[in-house]
């Protein structure tokens, strides 16, 4: 009988666990990592980025981890000594390594993505481009990452990938609605146009209405599942410090002299500079014969005269290759009608911040506050800005200037739509750069993956099959003892 009783018992349980049912469990997502080095005309900066293997509409939400500043000048600046150049990132690797865990390290895509200043060199010197590149590949590949590559973006790239970020981080493309249990598509009128100054690049990029006027100047993105017409174009020379460079070669060329005048510097503050640098630079165009040969030196004087200043920017640019024409920018470069708001940042942004400026002041109190700075002394604003870099201190009054001829007589800003520019470099906890675009097209590339999914058993069900089955073996085990 007793043999007979666990028998019974077994099949019991045996029941019992058949009885409970199977059922997929789904897993919570893993993060991911991405790294990207910006590699700018003046500096380097790195940048991690995170987000979940589950994505929405095949576009991975992407948030920032980690920004680190390179030290040193970019990477274009080692043409001479490429090695320095790749060793130049190695402080900021060991910081991303840092954030990253370890067992997710090796999986982490990274990437290297040149700007201006590197199209500027392969211009001069392509084989030490491609050193440098080297270089820079060869420390990456170093680290414990997924190294994908270090390219030089063209300008159109750039200016896309910045708008792609701003749009993303003010949840144009799409937003979740609590009330809907969905993410919802905003209109097309609430997409933001991008304003990126560098040093040796600008580039402007929004979505015009209608028809865009060439296709050179067409991109074609597709994001959370909708496909969007921009138009994106890149002023290459056109970055602030080339544009100082056109000027004082400019000046030298108009007044040949040991000492030449200089509008935009603030009055008392001078500044030497070698005729052999000027040449050195495709943007000055070292092949003008008005530029006298040789390696000799001259003296710029700071005059601080914003007007003078002004116009003498303005003769920089070739406005009147557009004619009467009102669908170009400059240089006989189409451009579509301006259309909604757009977000000024890199250059655009830390000029203004220095100013003070605040979005929605009006023109006029732009150009006073430009004015008031120009005609500062140099003694005034070294004394008035101590902790400010003394390189970058007497060149604002210029490129305030600049960014006034650029907005307004280049891309046809006027007194009404100067209210639709916001300047700010962050949003949404990230910086505003076209590194965030880069990923969040690099995640758009990789197939959505399905949450994980493991075969498991309810917890109330099994718990009480648990139960069953001991007190079962209780009973049995008293009857068989019995």
């Amino acid at each position: 009988s007793a043999i007979i009783g666990a028998l019974v018992a077994l099949s019991i349980i045996a029941l019992v666990l058949s009885l409970v049912r199977v059922e997929d469990v789904t897993l919570p997502p893993t993060v991911k990592y991405g790294m990207v080095f910006d590699a700018g005309s003046s500096h380097t900066s790195l940048f991690v980025y995170q987000w979940d293997s589950d994505k929405e509409n095949d576009t991975g939400v992407v948030s920032q981890t980690l920004s680190c500043d390179v030290q040193g000048q970019g990477i274009s600046s080692y043409a001479n000594n490429p090695p320095e150049g790749g060793n130049s990132l190695r402080e900021c690797l060991d910081k991303a390594l840092q954030v990253i865990p370890a067992e997710k390290q090796r999986d982490v895509p990274a990437y290297l993505g040149a700007t201006a200043g590197m199209r500027l060199l392969r211009e001069q010197n392509s084989s030490a481009t491609e050193q440098v590149l080297a270089e820079v590949a060869k420390t990456m590949q170093e680290y414990p990452v997924a190294f994908k590559g270090a390219r030089i973006l063209t300008g159109e790239e750039e200016g896309a990938y910045g708008w792609i970020t701003i749009n993303y981080l003010l949840d144009s493309f799409t937003k979740y609605s609590p009330k809907a249990h969905a993410w919802l598509r905003p209109e097309a009128a609430n997409i933001f146009g991008a304003l990126d100054l560098g040093g040796a690049s600008t580039q402007i990029t929004f979505m015009p209405e209608g028809s865009v006027l060439s296709r050179n100047e067409t991109s074609e993105l597709t994001l959370y599942g909708y496909s969007y017409k921009i138009y994106a174009h890149s002023y290459l020379c056109y970055g602030q410090d080339e544009m100082l460079k056109r000027l004082a070669k400019e000046l030298i060329v108009s007044f040949p002299s040991t000492q030449v005048q200089h509008p935009c510097y603030p009055k008392g503050y001078k500044e030497t500079v070698s005729l052999s640098s000027l040449r050195a630079s495709p943007c000055t165009d070292g092949s003008d014969p008005r530029l006298a040969l040789g390696d000799s030196a001259v003296t710029l004087e700071g005059r601080g005269n914003a007007s003078a200043c002004l116009a003498a920017l303005r003769s920089l640019c070739n406005f009147s290759a557009c004619g009467q024409s009102q669908d170009c920018a400059f240089h006989g470069v189409p451009q579509p009608p301006l259309r909604g708001q757009f977000i000024a940042f890199s250059a655009f942004y830390y000029n203004f911040k220095f100013l003070n400026l605040t979005d929605g002041q009006p023109l006029a109190a732009v150009r006073e506050a430009i004015e008031g700075l120009c005609s500062r002394s140099w003694e005034d604003l070294s004394s008035s800005y101590p902790t400010e870099n003394p390189k970058r201190l007497p060149k604002y009054c210029a490129n305030a200037n600049y960014i006034l001829t650029l907005l307004l007589d280049a891309y046809r800003f006027n007194e009404s739509s100067w209210n639709n520019i916001c300047f700010q470099m962050k949003a949404g906890g990230a910086d505003v750069g076209w590194t965030l675009g880069y990923m969040l097209n690099l995640t758009n590339m990789v197939p959505t993956e399905a949450p994980a999914r493991l075969k498991g058993h309810r917890s109330s069900l099994w718990a009480a099959a648990i139960t069953f089955i001991i007190l079962t073996l209780v009973l049995g085990l008293a009857a068989l003892l019995l």
